[in-house]
């Protein structure tokens, strides 16, 4: 029998501002049916792709990257805000809908040559997913595919995670 993801996920009017409909993770890693429903959707999608690392973004990205990394026996790296990290980083800056933004990860953290799977909890407009796969590949290292618990597709994520493979539980055709 198929879990009804959709049921688990808090939605919120006007928040953060009005005429936003936000989409409460929160829900889900409280509901613990929820929250195993998406941990065994992710071994079984991850289990025999051959990766070689998990890259984790800030930071409800790493309650999913975590679990996944322990059963599949791999190391989880962290993408983190910048200046978070307290080593040598990869940087990247991404555009936000007002401003700016940057995300880093430790170099020690990303050798050359890995397929390395990110995982995110939501998909927006792609931004910050996109700054990540760049650091990877940057650092020689290649993007085998994107995990994202929610999508929300109605922000033209695909224009710029086009090239990689996304993988989502659920999408939000709407705003």
């Amino acid at each position: 029998m198929a879990f009804n993801l959709d049921s688990a996920i808090r939605k919120i009017p006007d928040f953060p501002k009005k005429g936003i409909l936000f989409y409460d993770i929160t829900s889900v890693i409280v509901n613990k049916d929820a929250f195993q429903h998406i941990i065994n959707s992710m071994i079984s999608e991850y289990k025999n792709q051959g990766l070689n690392r998990i890259v984790a973004i800030e930071s409800r990205g790493f309650l999913f990257g975590a679990p996944l990394a322990w059963e599949l026996k791999l190391p989880l790296v962290l993408a983190r805000k910048k200046g978070k990290l307290p080593g040598k980083t990869y940087g990247e800056e991404y555009q936000l809908e007002y401003g700016k933004d940057s995300i880093e990860i430790h170099i020690d953290d990303l050798p050359a040559s890995e397929k390395i799977l990110v995982v995110d909890d939501l998909i927006a407009t792609g931004g910050t997913v996109e700054a990540v796969c760049k650091i990877i590949e940057k650092a020689g290292s290649y993007v085998a595919g994107i995990f994202g618990v929610i999508n929300l597709p109605f922000l033209k994520n695909s224009g710029k995670l086009g090239k990689y493979s996304v993988k989502t539980l659920i999408a939000y055709h709407g705003e």
